[in-house]
């Protein structure tokens, strides 16, 4: 999944808390959301608007690697929350799972 697609189906699906996201949906997004969350000001604005959309992914992210979306939760917890980004960096969870097909349709 490139660039401009997986920044559209973040926004397509800003309100799905359910399925699965590519590692590749996931790291586009938060790689567009850094460097739009660098520039004075805009970024505090930015940041309010994509809220939703980014627990939305994170939380599809965590279903891909056959993790419930309660672990998401863990973004609370100081240090903890490291454990977050080895989630996020994990393969897709092979075939199907309880939370959807495998996104990359093997």
């Amino acid at each position: 999944m490139g660039f401009l697609e997986a920044i559209k189906t973040c926004f397509g699906k800003f309100m799905t808390f359910g399925g699965r996201a590519r590692r590749s949906e996931f790291w586009w997004f938060c790689l567009l959301n850094f460097i739009i969350g660098c520039i004075p000001f805009v970024g505090w604005i930015w940041g309010l608007i994509v809220l939703i959309p980014s627990i939305a992914v994170g939380i599809r992210r965590l279903h891909d690697t056959g993790r419930s979306g309660w672990w998401y939760l863990l973004v609370l917890v100081p240090l903890v929350n490291l454990l977050l980004i080895y989630f996020f960096i994990c393969d897709s969870q092979a075939g199907s799972n309880e939370y959807g097909e495998n996104p990359k349709g093997m």
